[in-house]
């Protein structure tokens, strides 16, 4: 992942601030022109940090992702990492999911736990 600075964080500041948003719209949040953006919209999709969202094909409506908000919380540490992209993206389980690589997901449990409770207390449903 190759961002440019400050161009591709102030375009993810500037859709996080104004929502759902065109390359016109985004110039003067960002202070960069239209042509600029429209250049890095395409990328940072590209990078999973924004998502373009129709309603046409071509209407060049964009809003940003969860990852592109990630990225602007670590955006500091950009030129002091060696894979900005691994440190935004979090570490890999293998292609397991959180519950399946035996992490606990909070305020998440499977209905077989509370029967399995139930056994072990002498109660049955």
């Amino acid at each position: 992942m190759k961002l440019r600075q400050p161009t591709d964080f102030l375009i993810l500041e500037a859709l996080e601030d104004t929502g759902r948003n065109v390359a016109t719209n985004l110039a003067p949040h960002t202070g960069k022109s239209r042509k600029n953006i429209n250049t890095r919209l395409p990328v940072l999709e590209d990078y999973g940090l924004v998502k373009k969202i129709g309603p046409a094909e071509r209407s060049g409506l964009y809003e940003i992702t969860r990852l592109g908000r990630t990225a602007l919380i670590y955006a500091d540490q950009y030129d002091d990492v060696d894979d900005f992209e691994a440190l935004i993206r979090g570490p890999k389980t293998d292609g397991m999911g959180a519950q399946e690589a035996g992490t606990v997901v909070r305020g998440q449990h499977d209905a077989d736990d509370d029967a399995d409770d139930d056994i072990s207390n002498g109660r049955s449903e």
